[in-house]
């Protein structure tokens, strides 16, 4: 896996209506706003922020993966006002040559299909710069949002793994969801 180019520059990628872009620290409200709604923590290993400086943490734990080359999440924003309301992005293993993806989007949004769009722009970037081989993503049973996301982009369900996650004081079963590059061709071209 080629990853190299990514620890130098932070790439920022384009699609119809978005720009896919590092986050910065002066994103710290938007990411606050996003993860302070319950109904987006609902299925996300992480609680509801109550204070600003938990999204300033994330925004620097994120740039410390990258920097150290470990992944990438990139914040979504509207390309005519730049204001973030979510990000997406991978968690690699560089050996495999896979990525976990994760993501997640202010509720605002939902329904608008600019997660798929958002998606599809890093699926494409994952196999075709980065040479992922395969993508895994791991959803809560009962996230069907997120299923239903992941089967439109090609993904299919490998199974459940019982008791896989354990946050928020409990374990969860998490369905895993697969795409490889070779499967990718067909529905991201």
């Amino acid at each position: 896996m080629d990853t190299d180019f990514l620890l130098t520059s932070f790439p920022s990628l384009e699609t119809k209506r978005l720009l896919l872009r590092q986050e910065k620290l002066e994103d710290a409200e938007a990411v606050f706003a996003v993860f302070s709604d319950p109904k987006v923590t609902q299925f996300h290993n992480l609680d509801t922020f109550i204070e600003v400086e938990e999204a300033l943490g994330v925004i620097q734990r994120r740039a410390k993966r990258f920097k150290i080359g470990c992944g990438i999440r990139w914040g979504i924003t509207h390309k005519q006002d730049n204001a973030l309301i979510g990000s997406c992005g991978f968690t690699w293993d560089k050996q495999a040559c896979s990525a976990e993806i994760g993501y997640e989007l202010a509720s605002a949004y939902w329904k608008q299909g600019i997660m798929t769009e958002a998606l599809q722009a890093i699926l494409q970037f994952g196999f075709e710069n980065i040479g992922l081989q395969f993508v895994v993503a791991e959803v809560m049973l009962n996230n069907i949002a997120s299923k239903k996301l992941l089967e439109k982009l090609g993904f299919q369900s490998q199974g459940v793994l019982k008791q896989h996650g354990f946050w928020k004081d409990q374990y969860h079963d998490l369905e895993q969801f697969i795409l490889t590059k070779v499967e990718s061709n067909i529905r991201l071209s």
